[in-house]
């Protein structure tokens, strides 16, 4: 694929990242391939993981085609740019399209990344997994390879407001070893994946640097002293925000058919 934006863009980001004072965990990075399609399966915490999720593979001088909801890749301007970066455009109410989508590209030797967990974690933990990663590994016949993305949240997530002031927040990005699913046992396969993704999570946090985990921080895990929601609330939120969604939906269809006649 021809990319003009991509690499400067890339560049742009690091420097912006100095700038912001923040610091690096790079690990696993050489289980990337240097040639070949792979996907990533990354955790979910923020808005931002997908821009830190490809430092992961630039050691293998890899550039990531993530798969991105509609709304972003639709959104005037930046919408644009991601578009120029050949990422993939999910529609979550019909998500045949742009399996296909990734599928052509693994098989054209590309690397995508995808959020297995389809939504952001509230609670930063790892949800439960759709079994999409999967099952589009197993069609194109590349490995799936876990990444654990650790400290975006603190930029940007639900819930809590933004924060990318210059201060000494550390971003780990750890990646881990390849699978190699066939798709007979999709949801085996996937329970395969999340026991590796948690134990990675387990890792990430344990080496993270301790002046960064003060006890009842928002942006750590409850099981680890911090304040965020444990699971459990978190999927209570989450059932909130979808009702509140739904809600607003119905709304404004009522609308359009009162206008309508």
């Amino acid at each position: 694929m021809l990319d003009i934006t991509y690499p400067p863009v890339i560049v742009t980001a690091k420097v912006l990242f100095k700038v912001l004072g923040q610091r690096f965990q790079l690990t696993g990075t050489e289980n990337v391939p240097r040639k070949g399609g792979a996907l990533l399966a990354i955790n979910h915490t923020g808005y931002v993981d997908f821009i830190y999720a490809g430092l992961g593979a630039h050691p293998s001088k890899r550039l990531v085609r993530f798969m991105i909801k509609k709304e972003m890749m639709d959104a005037p301007g930046v919408g644009h740019l991601l578009r120029s970066f050949h990422h993939i455009r999910v529609d979550r109410g019909s998500g045949v399209q742009s399996a296909r989508d990734a599928i052509a590209y693994l098989q054209q030797g590309e690397v995508v990344g995808i959020y297995p967990e389809a939504t952001i974690s509230r609670s930063f933990e790892i949800k439960e997994l759709k079994s999409g990663a999967v099952r589009i590994a197993a069609e194109a016949g590349v490995p799936l390879i876990p990444v654990i993305v650790w400290g975006p949240h603190r930029l940007m997530t639900k819930d809590h407001p933004r924060d990318f002031s210059r201060s000494k927040k550390t971003i780990a990005v750890k990646v881990g070893e390849p699978m190699y699913p066939t798709g007979e046992d999709a949801a085996g396969e996937t329970a395969q994946l999340r026991t590796a993704m948690q134990q990675m999570l387990d890792d990430v946090i344990a080496d993270y640097p301790d002046d960064e985990k003060a006890p009842g921080s928002w942006w750590t895990p409850a099981r680890y002293g911090g304040s965020a929601p444990t699971p459990e609330r978190a999927a209570e939120l989450d059932a909130a925000e979808m009702r509140e969604r739904a809600a607003k939906r119905a709304a404004k269809a009522a609308e359009r058919r009162a206008k309508n006649g």
